[in-house]
């Protein structure tokens, strides 16, 4: 997840990310990070500015990491219905691969911690833009209904998290079957071609 950053950095990143999980936003000082780290709080200064700047670089980072994971193996020479199975069950895998990161973003999504601009590139660079751009050519081909992309993009991201959310709290089984009805039921929301055809 943290693979591009250096080894200093990824210390701070993936220390910062496993405290917030265990103990909270709150409780994660920058103290903290640099024992459990191993690194300098020295050292941490001369790559973050404050505990808000490893917090925002923490969320850009696993924003990048998800879309780039949601979207693999997409292509454009695939069908609208191919992409978007492909990426929807993308996200419950990567759920299921990645919890932490995935519990990040949605504790810390709308957290006063996180840059507004922080939040905007989020979205812009992450997998809700190519998604929605996918549901704006199904709109205008014709496949989908005519509702806005970004609302039908965030509507399945709601369905899909809760899933996600109520296996990782033991509430509910997750099987390869009830991800592909999960899929196949937020197609079947927004399609006027309902059920898979390929």
């Amino acid at each position: 997840m943290f693979e591009t950053y250096n080894k200093v950095q990824q210390a701070v990143l993936e220390t910062t990310l496993n405290l917030i999980i265990d103990k909270e936003l709150q409780a994660t000082s920058m103290s903290l990070i640099a024992k459990d780290s191993g690194v300098s709080t020295g050292n941490i200064y001369h790559y973050f500015n404050s505990k808000e700047d490893i917090i925002n670089e923490l969320y850009k980072a696993i924003v990048r990491f998800n879309g780039e994971y949601v979207t693999k193996d997409m292509t454009e020479t695939d069908s609208i219905q191919t992409q978007f199975r492909k990426a929807w069950r993308n996200l419950i895998e990567l759920g299921n691969m990645y919890p932490k990161g995935f519990r990040f973003i949605e504790q810390y999504s709308f957290s006063p911690y996180i840059y507004e601009q922080s939040k905007l590139e989020a979205y812009k660079d992450g997998w809700c833009g190519p998604l929605e751009k996918l549901y704006r050519k199904a709109v205008d081909e014709g496949v989908f209904v005519r509702l806005e992309p970004q609302m039908m993009v965030q509507m399945h991201y709601g369905s899909i998290v809760y899933l996600l959310k109520g296996y990782q709290q033991n509430l509910l089984e997750l099987t390869e079957d009830i991800a592909e009805q999960a899929v196949l039921a937020c197609w079947n929301a927004v399609s006027l071609e309902k059920g898979w055809n390929e």
